[in-house]
C-alpha cells in the first residue's frame, strides 16, 4: 500500500476563491459584532459550530438563500482596514494549505458604497493584495469579475477598468453568479475588451447548468480558463475539446456538493476529467460557508477518488500552468512539486 505525504505541504497554486467568501469565520463574527451588523441566525450558527448551512443552490429559493448569507458576511466589510485584514488572512490561510500562488476573485462594485466607489474600492484591494504579498510572502493577484445578474454595459465598465489596472495587479476578468441567469453571449463584448488589454478569460460555467454552459463560455468569451465546468464530463466531444485546447477547470468539490450540484464527493467527476485530459485546478471557491479550505479539495481527490500522490503532484502541477504566475514563480512551484513527490514518507 503507497504511503501518503502530507497536502498542506504540497506547492501549488489557488486559482478559484471569492473575495468575501475567504474570509475566517471569526473575523466574520468580529466585524458583525464592531459594526453591529446583524447577520442572519443560519449564517451565525454555521459560524459558530463550525458546520456549513445547508445551501442546496439546484433551484432559484435555493441559490437565493446561498446569496442572502453571502451578502450578510460582505455587510461586514466597511473600511479599508476591513480588506486589508481580509486579504491578509486569505493569504495566511492559503500559504498554510501549501499554496505559493493566489489568484482572488472579486467584484468591486459590491463594496463601492461603502468604499468611495468603484475606483477606490478596486484601489483599496489592490492595496490590501500588495500589503498581503509583502506581508506574508505569498504571490497574489486579481481576477475582477462581472455579475450575470446585472447589465452587461455594468460588465464593459468593469473590463474597462480591470485593464486600466493591469500593472497593478489585475490579471483576469470573470463572470460569476447564477449561470442560469444572464448569456454568456450577452457579456461578449466586455470580455473582447478584457482580452484586448491582455487580461485573462475566466468566466463561471458548467456548475448549476449542463455542458452548453461551457460551450458558451467557450464560443461566446473565448476562455482561457473555465470556473467550476464539472458539467462538461456528461459531453465527451466537450471533454475533448478542453482537453485539447488546455483549458484549465477550475473545480471546487466541497463546493459542488454544498451546492447540490452532486450529492457526495465521491459523485464529483473529478476521476473522468482527469483522465479525460482535461487540465484542472482544484479551488476552495468560498470556504467561509463551505467549510473547507484549499488543501481539503486535494484530500477529497485522494480519499474519495482514489487520486495517488504522483496523481495529486500532477493536479498541483496543473495549477500552477493553469495561473498566471510569472515563470520563476511557477518554475519554483514546480520544482517543490518534484521534490514533495520525491521526499520518503514515513
Amino acid at each position: 500500500m503507497e504511503r501518503v505525504r502530507d497536502l498542506s505541504l504540497l506547492p501549488k497554486a489557488h486559482l478559484h476563491l471569492h473575495f468575501t467568501g475567504s474570509m475566517r469565520p471569526t473575523t466574520v463574527l468580529e466585524l458583525a459584532d464592531k459594526y453591529g451588523a446583524r447577520l442572519p441566525e443560519a449564517l451565525t450558527e454555521a459560524l459558530t459550530s463550525g458546520e456549513p448551512p445547508s445551501l442546496r443552490a439546484t433551484d432559484e429559493r435555493g441559490w437565493f438563500r446561498f446569496q442572502r448569507l453571502y451578502d450578510a458576511a460582505r455587510s461586514c466589510l466597511r473600511e479599508p482596514e476591513d480588506i486589508q485584514r481580509l486579504v491578509r488572512e486569505a493569504a495566511e490561510e492559503d500559504l498554510k494549505d501549501g499554496s505559493g500562488w493566489l489568484e482572488i476573485q472579486v467584484d468591486p462594485t459590491s463594496y463601492a458604497p461603502r468604499l468611495g466607489g468603484l475606483i477606490p474600492a478596486l484601489e483599496v484591494i489592490l492595496d490590501a493584495v500588495d500589503s498581503a504579498r509583502r506581508d506574508t510572502g505569498l504571490g497574489i493577484r486579481v481576477l475582477v469579475a462581472a455579475n450575470r445578474m446585472k447589465h452587461h454595459l455594468d460588465a464593459r465598465t468593469l473590463a474597462r477598468l480591470a485593464v486600466r489596472y493591469a500593472d497593478r495587479g489585475v490579471i483576469g476578468f470573470g463572470l460569476s453568479n447564477d449561470e442560469r441567469r444572464g448569456m454568456a453571449r450577452d457579456f461578449d463584448r466586455a470580455f473582447a475588451i478584457a482580452r484586448e488589454g491582455g487580461l485573462l478569460s475566466a468566466p463561471h460555467g458548467g456548475e448549476l447548468s449542463g455542458p452548453a454552459s461551457v460551450r458558451d463560455c467557450l464560443d461566446d468569451l473565448e476562455a482561457d480558463r473555465i470556473g467550476h465546468g464539472v458539467r462538461a464530463a456528461e459531453d465527451p466531444r466537450l471533454l475533448r475539446r478542453l482537453a485539447d485546447r488546455q483549458v484549465t477547470c477550475e473545480v471546487c468539490p466541497a463546493s459542488n456538493v454544498a451546492l447540490g450540484v452532486y450529492e457526495k464527493p465521491g459523485d464529483v467527476p473529478l476521476r473522468k476529467l482527469f483522465d479525460a485530459g482535461v487540465p484542472l485546478a482544484l479551488g476552495a471557491d468560498d470556504p467561509l460557508l463551505f467549510g473547507s479550505r484549499l488543501a481539503a479539495q486535494y484530500e477529497i481527490a485522494r480519499e474519495h477518488h482514489g487520486f495517488t500522490d504522483a496523481e495529486l503532484a500532477e493536479l498541483a502541477r496543473q495549477s500552477v500552468r493553469g495561473s498566471r504566475a510569472p515563470e520563476a514563480v511557477r518554475a519554483e512551484l514546480l520544482a517543490g512539486i518534484d521534490r514533495w513527490l520525491t521526499t520518503p514518507t514515513g
